[in-house]
């Protein structure tokens, strides 16, 4: 679902574990490291395609999380020019996402690369909370960045595990 003004509807997925580390995935055949995420499909809720890409690209379900919160309000970045297929009708130019932070409660052993026919990682690992600034790249570090800021209160929230 691209927007008139050019940006895909996606969703971003913070996932930690007891002890507040946040889980980061190479993609698949790179050396890039992210959070999961995906777009949301038409006629789904934001709530809808986390719980999708959530199953896809980590293999958990939802008895396997809590959902501890998401941001208020989506939060854009644009792509690079270079990775604009202006081919594409309509045109999209970045993405703007809804991030939700969530509680793995189940076991780690639970995280699965390979439920999907085109998995999208090949590795995970648990990382410090603001970590992945240092890592992401460049045209997604502000929405990373503020992601983070909005919902760090709720990586410290005690909920149950």
């Amino acid at each position: 679902m691209i927007d008139l003004d050019g940006y895909r509807a996606n969703v971003g997925i913070i996932l930690n574990n007891r002890d507040g580390k946040l889980l980061w995935a190479r993609r698949i055949g790179q050396d890039a490291w992210q959070f999961p995420q995906g777009g949301i499909q038409p006629n789904e809720s934001p709530e809808e395609a986390m719980y999708r890409e959530l199953r896809e690209e980590v293999g958990l379900e939802p008895g396997h999380v809590t959902v501890l919160g998401r941001t208020n309000d989506w939060l854009r970045y644009r792509l690079p020019r270079g990775l604009i297929r202006h081919q594409s009708k309509p045109l999209c130019i970045g993405q703007k996402q809804i991030w939700f932070m969530l509680r793995l409660k189940g076991d780690e052993s639970d995280v699965r690369l390979d439920i999907s026919d085109h998995p999208e990682f090949d590795l995970w690992r648990w990382i410090d909370y603001w970590e992945p600034l240092n890592e992401i790249v460049s045209f997604k570090r502000n929405v990373y960045e503020h992601a983070l800021a909005e919902l760090e209160p709720l990586s410290t929230a005690r909920g149950a595990c």
